[in-house]
């Protein structure tokens, strides 16, 4: 008969409050949110210090760690495996049995979910939960995660989910990863500003991919991106607008025809003709190949 965790309902909390704040801020947490916990039979639970990987809560009567994270500056502390196909995480450094990494091993032993926030710019996180340890090999000093499912696995019973479930799992954590690693290169290299207004407002500048990312040439990089304001990324996906290789904006003849208010003169057919601004570094500005692929495709959508 499987071993319950004591601390499984402690676990729901912290997974629930995860995933709610990773859903308000689109994956990316700040860490300031992070640092405000959970709430749990009345009190308040730290997530962590965000400055130790591996964290067990002096709340709880289990040996299993609570949450595990990565430091932006500590390339160590996690990888993938050599197939690329699932996350691995490190022991910490030093002896096997601290602390920690007893921790982390009964993590394992118990099967238990915990949360992981992996940083991937100084302050910023992004979160998987529920996660597994679903492997531990003392002599590498590593163990396997493995994302599980928020409700089925989340029960006294412990991990139910099959090897299929999980590997899909696993997928989508690391697209998620990518998306977010292609939305922070995007900003850098515009410097957070719309490529096309040079608006400057970050919570309306969002990371835009020239070939969209479900076609073979769709990467996940700085080459295929722009930084666009939501309304210009929304005029872009829809072919309203168009960037051509020179990198010229184009609007659809039939908007610049159009007579209406300021917001379309000016937020639209006041750029037709105009240059985007690139990122200083030549290594990091458009594609002139998949800018062609997609403007042919607006020059078409918007005849």
């Amino acid at each position: 008969m499987p071993v319950v965790d004591p601390d499984l309902a402690l676990r729901q909390a912290a997974v629930g409050r995860a995933r709610e704040l990773a859903q308000t801020y689109d994956d990316l947490v700040p860490l300031p949110r992070l640092r405000e916990g959970f709430r749990f039979g009345g009190e308040r639970v730290s997530f962590g210090s965000f400055q130790r990987g591996i964290h067990r809560s002096q709340l709880q009567r289990g040996p299993a760690a609570l949450t595990v994270m990565t430091s932006f500056k500590d390339p160590y502390a996690d990888a993938f495996d050599q197939g690329g196909a699932l996350f691995t995480y490190a022991y910490r450094r030093g002896s096997i049995d601290q602390a920690d990494n007893r921790a982390l091993r009964a993590a394992f032993d118990l099967r238990t979910p915990l949360v992981y926030f992996r940083a991937l710019e100084p302050g910023q996180y992004l979160v998987v939960a529920p996660m597994f340890v679903t492997a531990d090999d003392p002599a590498a000093r590593v163990v396997v995660l493995e994302p599980g499912l928020p409700v089925q696995d989340m029960q006294p019973g412990g991990l139910i989910s099959g090897p299929d479930v999980r590997a899909y799992a696993t997928r989508e954590a690391r697209y998620r990863l990518h998306q977010q690693r292609f939305k922070l290169d995007v900003m850098r290299a515009y410097r957070h500003r719309c490529a096309i207004c040079t608006l400057r407002e970050r919570e309306l500048i969002q990371a835009a991919h020239i070939v969209p990312d479900a076609e073979a040439e769709g990467i996940a990089a700085v080459v295929n991106g722009l930084a666009l304001c939501a309304i210009h990324h929304l005029a872009f996906d829809r072919n309203l607008l168009g960037i051509d290789p020179d990198g010229v904006v184009h609007i659809a003849t039939r908007l610049l025809r159009e007579i209406d208010g300021p917001m379309l003169r000016t937020g639209l057919q006041g750029f037709h003709g105009k240059p985007i601004a690139q990122p200083r570094h030549e290594e990091q500005r458009p594609d002139v190949t998949r800018l062609q692929t997609r403007f042919e495709r607006f020059v078409i959508a918007a005849a």
